[in-house]
């Protein structure tokens, strides 16, 4: 015990303390935990043994009213809401990763998300990646990126630092990872709010490809997919032809979260997003 770090030694005191009902001692145990802030995976790994299944639920609930303070501290409404984001990748991210965070378990230790983003570039770089075609492979069939069709509307589909470690999301998830992937290594892929399942487009010889990164990333030349009128409704190839900014993509990600939290019934999630969601949409639409 000496060796641990005095974080460590006053979590291991207060874990010791999880299974006491005490009205007093549960108050101090989860005053004390919530000082740090949502997250204790730092400080976990040599603390105490194993948790069982019911002391990590219980733990991560203890911890989740901290992570839920932090993104309201911490999101960043612009002035002109979704719109101002325009095509800076970096205000995107950052509220990508407020997200991330939130929604993490506060437990497991991984990379946070940018850092995960990091190493996957590395990684591609080291196997000769040269273009958003050549990405689309690596990610997608070389290192195996696909559907969590399980967890379809699993909250977690929006915690892309999650989502990397699992190798699989919804359809935008895994579009967003590519995208992200792209910008870093400075191959434009855009986003297509294709109605009911996100698409991303790449340029490949000259021709518009569309690529569904929730089916191995399977790319389709754009002039093929819209060549018979009759097998896609107007508002399906209207989508086909535009690419969504940024800010709308967000929205997207958040109207997919509220949806994911009704679900669960985790009703105070889903005001928490729906609160800031509606405000990134107010402060757009004030500029219309």
């Amino acid at each position: 015990m000496d060796a641990l770090l005095p974080e460590q030694r006053e979590l291991s005191a207060l874990l010791r303390l999880l299974d006491d009902d005490t009205p007093e001692v549960r108050s101090v145990v989860v005053a004390r935990l919530n000082e740090f802030g949502g997250d204790i995976s730092e400080f976990l790994p040599g603390t105490v043994g194993d948790l069982s299944e019911a002391e990590e639920k219980l733990l991560s609930e203890i911890l989740l009213p901290a992570r839920r303070q932090a993104l309201r501290d911490e999101w960043l409404t612009p002035s002109f809401g979704s719109a101002a984001f325009g095509d800076d990748w970096d205000l995107f991210e950052s509220h990508l990763r407020l997200l991330s965070d939130y929604l993490h378990d506060g437990l497991t230790l991984r990379q946070p998300l940018s850092d995960a983003l990091d190493r996957l570039v590395e990684e591609a770089q080291e196997h000769g990646v040269q273009s958003a075609d050549h990405l689309r492979v690596y990610l997608f069939e070389m290192q195996g990126f696909g559907p969590n069709a399980a967890g379809y509307y699993d909250p977690r589909n929006a915690d892309l630092a999650w989502c990397i470690d699992h190798s699989h999301s919804n359809p935008i998830g895994l579009g967003v990872i590519y995208m992200l992937l792209g910008q870093r290594l400075g191959f434009e892929i855009q986003g297509v709010c294709f109605p009911g399942h996100f698409l991303c487009r790449i340029q490949e010889n000259g021709y518009p490809f569309i690529v569904d990164c929730y089916d191995a990333g399977r790319s389709h030349r754009l002039d093929a997919l819209t060549a018979t009128p009759s097998e896609l409704s107007g508002e399906q190839r209207r989508a086909l032809q535009e690419c969504a900014d940024l800010g709308t993509i967000l929205l997207r990600i958040l109207n997919n979260l509220i949806d994911a939290f009704q679900r669960k019934k985790q009703v105070e999630d889903a005001a928490l997003i729906t609160a800031l969601r509606d405000s990134m949409i107010r402060s757009r639409g004030a500029v219309s």
